[in-house]
């Protein structure tokens, strides 16, 4: 049988274009037996607890997984772009303290886009570069803001950490993580990186799809990925499940929210359709975070709405889902659970980015019309 002919039907209702093939990729397939996700050919849980995050952005942008010698390369590499531009660093402390991370980073990738552009040619090499500045600096440009807007101070963004989720948290705490937190980074960006043709990375392809430059397809894509329905979710899952005192209370309510027809966001997915792999990698980290930190009244919720969906509407939950309670334990502010994805995700974005120009194709597709036909147009003057 074809891999073709094997695939099942995912359209689902209330998703646009749900089902349709919009272009060729070689980076991802997601949900093709219902339930699985390859980067590149690897399945993600071979990855997700063993590489490190810079392991599988080398995969996604370079094209293959790294060597020994050539990941220490490329980690020097990444620590060496951590620094901001002074231009960019008086963007970020003239932005409010206000100002939603997501709204941050979009704006500090504009101006970086601004001081150091892409060349007109838009070679492989460069966007590469790009790819990896932006990489190494999202996180730099979140908590530079982050610490002028709060408390006034300007803080050195260019920490020795080896890794991007460990330098996060680094800038974040003012303190270099454990190794249990690194590694739960690690793992939570891998599972984020990327995610075939998405709302977010079908936006970029579709700015690249113009000709527009790496920065302007990766600010589309944090424009994209700032709604509750793409990005935000891990946002919104906090929120719920920080809403109840304990499991009971929580199953209680659920099911009555359930039998009102509320939408419980963090659950079901727009192209999985048996479950989500994601999320018993980042349960389990959930579930090691909470543990050590001898604390797992929110775990406990979490895992009790996961069995009542289940059970009363047979909804598995989300990658999401879990994520908020990692993040949650990471000490990482709700405001940026978000961010965190778009740090990952930039891997693929720039994959897909360079990809969309090697196809070289506008995409521009057709509307179904529902509007009046034939109007009879009547001049200002005489329109009551």
């Amino acid at each position: 049988m074809s891999d073709t002919a094997a695939l099942p039907n995912r359209a689902k209702k209330g998703v646009g274009l749900s089902g349709i093939t919009a272009g060729n990729t070689a980076l991802c397939t997601v949900g093709r037996s219902g339930n699985d996700l390859h980067y590149r050919g690897y399945n993600i849980l071979d990855v997700a607890d063993t590489c490190e995050f810079e392991e599988i952005a080398y995969l996604l942008v370079h094209g293959s997984l790294p060597t020994k010698a050539e990941l220490a390369s490329y980690k020097a590499k990444l620590i060496s772009l951590r620094g901001l531009p002074a231009s960019v660093k008086a963007t970020l402390e003239a932005l409010p303290a206000a100002a939603h991370p997501m709204d941050v980073m979009r704006t500090g990738v504009s101006a970086l886009g601004c001081v150091l552009p892409e060349k007109d040619d838009q070679n492989p090499a460069g966007a590469r570069d790009i790819a990896d500045r932006l990489m190494a600096s999202l996180g730099s440009m979140l908590l530079y803001w982050f610490h002028y807007a709060h408390n006034g101070k300007r803080i050195d963004v260019e920490t020795d950490d080896d890794n991007i989720g460990g330098h996060f948290l680094h800038l974040l705490h003012g303190r270099k993580p454990s190794d249990m937190f690194a590694r739960a980074m690690h793992t939570s960006l891998i599972l984020y990186a990327e995610h075939e043709f998405n709302a977010s990375t079908f936006t970029c392809r579709v700015v690249a799809g113009t000709g527009a430059d790496m920065y302007s397809a990766i600010t589309a894509g944090i424009g994209a990925l700032r709604g509750p329905k793409h990005g935000g979710a891990n946002e919104v899952s906090f929120e719920i499940q920080n809403r109840y005192a304990n499991p009971d209370e929580a199953e209680a309510d659920i099911r009555r929210r359930i039998a009102n027809r509320e939408v419980v966001i963090g659950f079901g997915h727009a192209v999985y359709t048996i479950s989500d792999p994601r999320n018993a990698v980042i349960k389990e980290v959930a579930r090691r975070l909470s543990q050590s930190a001898g604390s797992m009244r929110l775990y406990d919720i979490a895992d009790r709405i996961e069995a009542t969906m289940s059970d009363a509407k047979k909804m598995f939950a989300n990658l999401d889902w879990f994520s908020a309670i990692s993040y949650h334990m990471l000490g990482v502010p709700m405001a940026m659970f978000t961010p965190l994805f778009v740090i990952a995700r930039t891997s693929g974005w720039a994959a897909h980015v360079m990809e969309q120009r090697i196809d070289n194709k506008l995409i521009r597709p057709t509307a179904n019309y529902i509007g009046p036909e034939d109007r009879t147009f009547v001049p200002i003057e005489k329109r009551l």
